[in-house]
C-alpha cells in the first residue's frame, strides 16, 4: 500500500475499510474459482477404452511398424527398378559406342559423303543423353538408400516408444505388488468404509469402491 493510498484509507474511515474488505473477498473468490478451473482442466481422462494408454502406445507401434514396412518395400521395389533400368541403359550405351566406331570410320573414309557425319553427330548426341540417363539413375539409387537409411531411425523411435511402454507396464506391476494384501477383497465386505466423527457417515459405499477400483483398472 502506497502513501497515498493509506491517507485516503485514514480519511475514509470505516467505509473505505468495508470497500476494501469486499474487494479482497471478490479476488479471492475469484482466485479460488480460477484454482477450482485449474484442477478441473488438469484431471485425468476416465480409464475406458478410450482413454487406454498403453493400448493406444501398441495401436501407434504397431500401424508405425507396418507402415515403415510398407514404405521400405515400396523404396526397395523402386530402387531395383532404377537397377535394372541403368543396366539396360548400359548396354544401349554399348550399341551406341560400337556405332560411333562405325560410323568415325565410314566419315573419315567418305569424307564428301554428308550422310555419315550426320549419322555421327546424331550418335554421338545419343551417346551423351543415354549417359546423363545412367547418371541421373545411379544418383537417384544413392538418394534412394539414404532415404532407406533415414527412414532405420523411425524404427528406432517405435523402439523407444515400446521401452517406455514396457517400463509403464513393469511399473504398474510394482504398484499392484506393493498395494497387494493378504487379505482378499471379497473379505473385506465389512472392513470400515468411515469412521466415527466423521461429518458424512456415508463417505464411501461399496459401490464407490468398486467404481473407483474399475476406473483404476484393477481386478
Amino acid at each position: 500500500m502506497t502513501q497515498e493510498e493509506l491517507d485516503a484509507l485514514m480519511a475514509g474511515g470505516v467505509d473505505e475499510l468495508e470497500n476494501i474488505d469486499i474487494e479482497n473477498e471478490e479476488t479471492n473468490q475469484n482466485e479460488s474459482e480460477e484454482v477450482k478451473d485449474e484442477k478441473e482442466e488438469i484431471m485425468p481422462p476416465p480409464a475406458d477404452e478410450k482413454h487406454k494408454v498403453v493400448a493406444q502406445l501398441d495401436e501407434v507401434t504397431k500401424e508405425s511398424e507396418e507402415k515403415a514396412t510398407q514404405i521400405l518395400d515400396i523404396m526397395d521395389n523402386i530402387s531395383a527398378s532404377m537397377a535394372d533400368a541403368v543396366e539396360e541403359l548400359s548396354e544401349v550405351l554399348k550399341f551406341l559406342e560400337h556405332e560411333k566406331e562405325l560410323f568415325t570410320k565410314l566419315s573419315n573414309a567418305f569424307p564428301h559423303i554428308k550422310t555419315f557425319k550426320e549419322e555421327l553427330d546424331r550418335v554421338n548426341e545419343m551417346i551423351d543423353k543415354v549417359q546423363k540417363a545412367i547418371e541421373s539413375g545411379e544418383a537417384t539409387q544413392d538418394e534412394i538408400m539414404m532415404a532407406m537409411d533415414i527412414m532405420q531411425y523411425q524404427d528406432i523411435h517405435r523402439q523407444k516408444i515400446e521401452r517406455v511402454i514396457n517400463i509403464m507396464r513393469a511399473l504398474i506391476k510394482y504398484m499392484n505388488r506393493l498395494f497387494e494384501g493378504k487379505i482378499d477383497d471379497s473379505e473385506r465386505v465389512k472392513s470400515a468404509t468411515h469412521i466415527k466423527g466423521d461429518e458424512n457417515e456415508e463417505l464411501v459405499n461399496e459401490d464407490d469402491i468398486e467404481a473407483l477400483i474399475a476406473q483404476f483398472g484393477a481386478k
